[in-house]
């Protein structure tokens, strides 16, 4: 039952068609051409040679030569050949005895008209056998015609009355095998163009939409397979979902849980700060608190990247003077590297368009962060730099170091969470952001398109 619903055999099931109506309509035609009595099957074809020799033997046989005989004999080869015609001329030139003639003869045949008569009949259409009659020449001679499509095979004779007609029926019959054929394979065609079409279109959720499965041949297989591999899919996805959900709440109440001992190990290297301590023990709170701040910085880019992917993080963009912004972050931020013993090099200059539409505190985030690299990764090359660049396509915010680069290993946890953050923050302004890195130093370039 599975291979009477496949392709393969419905399109077997077309060629089978297609033979057997070829078969039949040669059938109908032959019985057609063949059975309404104008030619049997079972009739042999005439010779003409064979025409002719027995024409002259019968002619020689002929004994009593009067009218009525000649009459009889006439009549006797026209009921076997009803197409022909006859006449007989005596041995004075007398046209006598005719039959089925059609033509002008004359009366009286000379010997020249007699000439002339076997030259233009001889070869030519209709065939024509001259006859003496009896043993003696004298005795005049009888004429048979016929025309010479009577020796023609049936069905040559067939083609050559109903070849338009035959022809017409082959061509419609090659026009209905190839329309068929074309209606199958459009359907073919058209199934598979609508499960292309399923597989790009995306539900709500992202994966594509299921199809109806309509047939159950090859096709309606291919169309169930993918049914199934869309349910998977989605049952993967929402698995994938509920399995994010819950890192998310694990991270975001891990981070909770982790700022109140936190905060309470603050309180207490302050407390201990206050007391009287050896060098040693100042350099052992200082590193200490160093630690908790860099502890703090990265639950705080911990929370944020899981608040960020789960597109729970505030976003409130607006028109701000990005300039100005960026000094006052500068401005926070300045005497930090001071105190690191940094080179600073701030070159801000307007641009055409000094409002951005962004978030302020996004933005800030992406400053702060980026500065932050510089502390923790690029302290080595004690340099940064902050500069403005305008271009014909774009205006952008450039931030330098001489550190080692980022491929270098650094002592310091977080960077790639910090720049995850930056990365995702860009992007959701509508921003773009370049990256060049070596063993001489950082380039970071923020750009906004005009």
């Amino acid at each position: 039952m599975k291979f009477f619903r496949s392709l393969l055999a419905k399109y077997m099931l077309i060629i089978f068609l297609a033979i057997s109506i070829v078969q039949l309509s040669y059938f109908a035609i032959a019985a057609f051409m063949f059975g309404i009595g104008k030619t049997d099957f079972s009739s042999e074809v005439l010779m003409e040679s064979e025409v002719e020799e027995k024409w002259l033997e019968e002619a020689k046989s002929i004994k009593n030569f009067t009218e009525e005989t000649i009459a009889q004999h006439f009549k006797e080869w026209k009921d076997q050949y009803p197409k022909s015609s006859m006449f007989w001329v005596s041995e004075d030139g007398t046209l006598l005895t005719t039959l089925n003639v059609t033509e002008q003869l004359p009366l009286k045949w000379t010997p020249a008209f007699t000439t002339k008569f076997i030259k233009d009949h001889y070869g030519e259409d209709p065939f024509t056998v001259i006859a003496f009659l009896g043993q003696d020449e004298s005795n005049g001679f009888i004429v048979f015609e016929i025309p010479r499509e009577v020796f023609n095979p049936p069905l040559k004779n067939v083609y050559e009355q109903y070849g338009p007609i035959i022809l017409f029926g082959v061509i419609a019959i090659i026009l209905f095998f190839i329309v068929v054929s074309f209606l199958f394979f459009r359907g073919i065609r058209k199934r598979l163009l609508h499960l292309q079409e399923a597989m790009e279109i995306r539900d709500v959720d992202g994966l594509p939409i299921a199809t109806k499965v309509k047939k159950k041949d090859e096709i309606g297989q291919l169309e169930h397979s993918f049914n199934r591999m869309v349910c998977e899919l989605r049952e993967s996805k929402d698995r994938e979902q509920k399995e994010e959900q819950l890192r998310r709440e694990l991270i975001a109440n891990l981070s909770h849980d982790l700022r109140t001992p936190l905060t309470k190990i603050r309180a207490q290297s302050y407390s201990i700060s206050k007391e009287t301590l050896s060098e040693d023990g100042k350099q052992a709170i200082k590193a200490m608190e160093t630690s908790i701040v860099n502890i703090d910085a990265l639950i705080e880019n911990l929370m944020s990247y899981t608040l960020l992917t789960a597109s729970k993080y505030k976003f409130e963009p607006k028109d701000i003077n990005v300039i100005r912004f960026v000094r006052e972050q500068l401005t926070t931020w300045y005497p930090v590297f001071e105190k690191e013993g940094f080179e600073i090099d701030i070159e801000l200059h307007p641009f055409e368009k000094n409002e951005w539409q962004v978030d302020s505190i996004w933005l800030g985030r992406i400053f702060d962060n980026l500065f932050q690299n510089i502390l923790r990764h690029a302290n080595s090359g004690k340099y940064i730099g902050v500069e403005t660049e305008s271009t014909e396509h774009y205006d952008a915010f450039i931030i330098k170091d001489y550190g080692k680069g980022m491929k270098n290993e650094s002592d310091a946890k977080g960077a790639g969470i910090g720049l995850s953050i930056v990365d995702i923050m860009v992007k959701g302004m509508d921003l773009n952001w370049d990256i060049e890195s070596s063993e001489s130093g950082t380039k970071i370039k923020i750009k906004h398109y005009k």
